[in-house]
Order: structure tokens, then C-alpha cells, then sequence
């Protein structure tokens, strides 16, 4: 799709079940230390106290409505979001009440930070060493995962509660955001650059490439050009 990609390889099995592997045992206890995580500022009382109050006059159009609206499917264009919007068919197709369901709940306020199909690419080559070509290979390596990790990894980059914009992104240096999946990511604004710093220090931090989507509704996102990741996996090396 012009919106969303897909992600790759059978030929990923063996190195992807070893990845799989870690990040479901991770999963209990990144949830475990959640609470331990007390450096868990969040923007600041008064930018949240004037989001939820914006909340009421924003618009309800869902980021799972903006994410739809593009029919193209699988293509070879690396800055849309084919490969995420299967990801979450993927998931809600197997588990029908999974939290990720709120994407299409345009009355519920949050803002994800989605990864282009590109991002996903690299993902796989960093857990594989190998580049699918066809984005359908991409998705099919995501997939390979397993739909709990698949469901974990999608939450991560959800952060309920909050119509975040870019503007207010690029003056909250240092803030923590708690996702839907528990866990913390921090912003980081280097050079006028937001940047999202996740829990893997093995890999670079995901950029923000594309700020505001479907600004003027509860539901915003900003597309970053890398997967952010909710455990620290091993390098492709170590597999």
C-alpha cells in the first residue's frame, strides 16, 4: 500500500524463532519491570492537561480508517505502511479482542509512532541478515514471529490517552511515554530530530520521517523509519 507494509521470509525461520523465542520470554518480564521504571515522566502536567481538553473538539476518524483508505497493497513504495497495516489485520484476524483493536476506535485519544515499510525491512535484515526484495517476503518474516510477539511489538509503539503532536514532540527532549504494552520509550530531540529510544541499545533509535498523520482527530501518528523494539534482541551474529 501506499500507507503500510508487509514482512518477509521463510527463508527468516530458524533465526526469527530464536527471536521470537526472546521476546515472549522477555515479554513477563518487561511487564514485570514496568513498575520498577521510575525515571517515567510522561510530557509535562500542563501539555497533558491541555491535550485532554483539545480532546473533546478534535475529530473521531480512526488511524485504522487512514491506514485502510490506501488499496494498493504490497508495492515497492518503502515510505507507506503496507507491511503495518497486515501486521494489525494479522493480529486482530487471530486474536479479535487484542488491545490493538483500539487503531480503529476513533473516540479513543492516543498516538503511535508507525513504521514505514522500509523500517520494517531493516528490521528483518538486522534479525536474518537478509533483505527480502518483495515487501509480501517482508511481512512474511514479521509474521514468522509469531502473533504474540507480532501483538507486543504493535502496542509498543502505541501510546494511549495522548493526541501528541510533532510540534509538542519537538520540545519534550527527555520525556517518557508509557505505550499500551506496558513498557517506556524516550524522546529524544537531537537538532530539531525527534527521536524514540527503545529498549534494544544494540540498534539505532527510530526516527521520526513523517509527522501529524490524520492531524486534527484524537488519533494522530507520526511514521519513524525504524521498528521500535520492546526487548533488547540479540544481533543477528549471535543467532
Amino acid at each position: 500500500m501506499r500507507t503500510s507494509r508487509r514482512v518477509a521470509a521463510a527463508a527468516a525461520g530458524s533465526a526469527l524463532a530464536v527471536v521470537a523465542s526472546v521476546a515472549v520470554t522477555a515479554s513477563a518480564a518487561t511487564a514485570a519491570s514496568t513498575t520498577a521504571t521510575t525515571t517515567t515522566t510522561a510530557m509535562s502536567a500542563t501539555t497533558t492537561a491541555a491535550s485532554h481538553h483539545r480532546c473533546h473538539h478534535l475529530g473521531t476518524r480512526s488511524l485504522a480508517q487512514v491506514l485502510l483508505a490506501d488499496k494498493s497493497g504490497f508495492d515497492k513504495n518503502g515510505k507507506d505502511f503496507d507491511i503495518l497495516t497486515a501486521a494489525v489485520k494479522a493480529v486482530l484476524a487471530a486474536k479479535p479482542t487484542s488491545a490493538v483493536g483500539v487503531l480503529a476506535n476513533g473516540k479513543v485519544a492516543l498516538t503511535a509512532f508507525i513504521p514505514t515499510d522500509t523500517a520494517f525491512r531493516r528490521l528483518v535484515r538486522d534479525l536474518t541478515g537478509k533483505s527480502p526484495a518483495k515487501e509480501q517476503d517482508v511481512f512474511k518474516a514479521v509474521a514468522s514471529l509469531g502473533i504474540p510477539t507480532v501483538e507486543k511489538v504493535l502496542l509498543y509503539h502505541v501510546v494511549p490517552g495522548r493526541t501528541i503532536t510533532a510540534k509538542q514532540a519537538s520540545h519534550s527532549n527527555g520525556a517518557w511515554l508509557k505505550t499500551a504494552e506496558g513498557a517506556h520509550i524516550k524522546v529524544r530531540v537531537v537538532h530539531g530530530r525527534i527521536y524514540l529510544q527503545d529498549k534494544d541499545p544494540n540498534s539505532r533509535n527510530p526516527r521520526v520521517v513523517a509527522g501529524d498523520i490524520n492531524k486534527g482527530n484524537r488519533q494522530i501518528a507520526h511514521a519513524i523509519n525504524r521498528v521500535l523494539r520492546p526487548v533488547d534482541l540479540p544481533p543477528v551474529a549471535s543467532h
